[in-house]
């Protein structure tokens, strides 16, 4: 969960619509993931959380560095 931590705490401000429904969407998961460390036998539900996040993360990327270059 390392990484989905180290994610939010840069407090990104959203730039497009897309942008503010991936966060969102990753803050759902964060939760989700909270939730779950809660509770016993979820470690393989949390790792596939987790991997959902980071492709969840990884398509925020593509759109911040479209964004960047649509206004650069």
């Amino acid at each position: 969960m390392d990484a989905v931590t180290s994610h939010h705490a840069m407090g990104y401000e959203p730039g497009t619509n897309e942008c503010r429904l991936l966060i969102d969407t990753k803050e759902q998961i964060e939760g989700a993931l909270m939730n779950l460390a809660r509770l016993d036998d979820t470690d393989e539900l949390r790792l596939q959380l987790v991997a959902i996040y980071n492709q969840l993360e990884a398509l925020h990327d593509e759109r911040r560095a479209k964004a960047q270059e649509l206004t650069a």
